[in-house]
């Protein structure tokens, strides 16, 4: 009796001591498995270990297409679990292969591991037990690695993104023109990080200034791009000194002729040349919203739209307003993020944007932005800005300067 308990205590001992060594083994295999952030390499270290150290006979991902070892060839390709009986080898025929399935804390199955054992046996307890184990270690690995892929790659995309908004600020007014007896300013803030909308200034050589405040179709970096390509081709017009109904139909035409893409991203936008010392306005409204002009002892007055948006149709011309600007007076370019503000179902709107303009108290362009930026920020209670918002303010002193 004493020698059968003795029997008995020591095979508890050694299964307790093969115990340990599998867990032992499992955990440098947990280590490997975890020592790198590439996938490739995690993938690569799983099959190793299941067929280095557990000596299987062979083990793959067939979904990226990763093998260690001799697998059936319909595993290798993915396209069965084992080829077919009459196309299988010696090999196939004699492997068992076991599949573990690697899924995401969420569930989500990203690949699986397919393991042939050697000879077509069946496997160990303990073999089984350290492939489940490795099976799980590697799904949090694989994750791991993947997720460190995307925060790379987004990181590189920030880091882009934050380089093209730089860009494009420096592609508006960097200094606006000193103009005896006026004010003159402009905001532009977008949406994300690049916006399509457009604003510039340019001083022409008969002492005018050439104004332009447009929009994108859409928001986001296509669009930003596309007013890039606005600003160039504006700006090499510009230089021309065309009249302002002349600018805004070659602008059209230009733009329709860069082809399909671009007509998706068609451009409102609205021109204006000042004529300081006549103290006289010139506009072409090309399907934008309606420019605001306020006069003292006179009703508002608004540059509707003369024509469609500029790349929608070929051939479009465009009709230009002229207007006194006299002392008192103030002016409002704007694109639509500043009226398509809602709170709830309610519109920030036009008519909201004219009486905030007309009865705005400061004399100044700066003060005058301000004061709208305030009104539409109070109207939103906090909410999410939906689209790139810009305007231009003109302003002329009531006294000479």
């Amino acid at each position: 009796m004493a020698a059968d308990a003795h029997l008995i205590a020591g095979g508890d001992t050694f299964e307790l001591q093969q115990q340990v060594a599998r867990l032992q083994a499992l955990l440098e295999a947990s280590r490997q498995v975890h020592g790198t952030i590439r996938e490739e390499a995690v993938l690569e270290s799983v099959l190793r270990i299941v067929v280095r150290e557990l000596e299987m006979a062979g083990a793959a991902f067939p979904s990226t297409g990763v093998v260690y070892g001799v697998v059936p060839e319909g595993v290798i390709n993915g396209a069965e679990r084992r080829a077919p009986a009459e196309q299988q080898t010696d090999a196939d025929a004699a492997a068992q292969l076991l599949i573990y399935p690697l899924a995401d804390r969420d569930g989500r199955k990203m690949t699986e591991l397919v393991v042939a054992s050697p000879g077509g046996r069946e496997l160990t307890l303990s073999e089984a037990d350290f492939l489940e184990g490795l099976a799980l270690q590697a799904a949090v690995a694989l994750e791991n690695a993947r997720n460190h892929k995307r925060n790379v790659e987004f990181a590189r995309l920030q880091q882009d993104l934050d380089a093209a908004r730089r860009i494009q600020r420096s592609l508006l007014p960097q200094q606006l023109p000193q103009i005896p007896g006026y004010s003159i300013a402009f905001r532009s803030d977008t949406c994300y990080e690049v916006g399509g909308d457009y604003l510039d200034i340019v001083e022409q050589p008969d002492g005018s200034l050439l104004m332009a405040v447009a929009d994108v179709a859409g928001k986001g970096l296509a669009s930003a791009i596309m007013s890039t390509s606005f600003r160039a081709a504006f700006r090499g017009m510009a230089l021309t000194g065309p009249p302002l109904d002349e600018l805004a139909t070659r602008m059209n035409q230009h733009h329709w002729a860069e082809g399909e893409e671009a007509r998706r991203r068609y451009v409102t936008a609205i021109f204006m040349r000042l004529h300081p010392e006549a103290g006289e306005l010139e506009v072409v409204n090309a399907g934008h919203n309606p420019g605001f002009l306020v006069a003292p002892g006179a009703a508002p007055h608004q540059f509707d739209a003369a024509g469609t948006p500029l790349g929608m149709l070929p051939g479009m011309r465009y009709a230009s307003e002229r207007r006194a600007f006299p002392r008192g007076a103030r002016l409002l370019f704007y694109t639509d993020g500043l009226t398509e503000v809602f709170r709830g179902d309610e519109e920030f709107g036009p008519e909201r944007l004219l009486n905030e303009f007309s009865t705005c108290r400061s004399n100044s362009a700066d003060g005058i932005l301000d004061a709208l930026w305030t009104a539409i920020e109070a109207f939103a209670e906090g909410g999410p800005q939906a689209d790139d918002m810009t305007a231009l303010a003109l302003c002329r002193g009531e006294t000479p300067a």
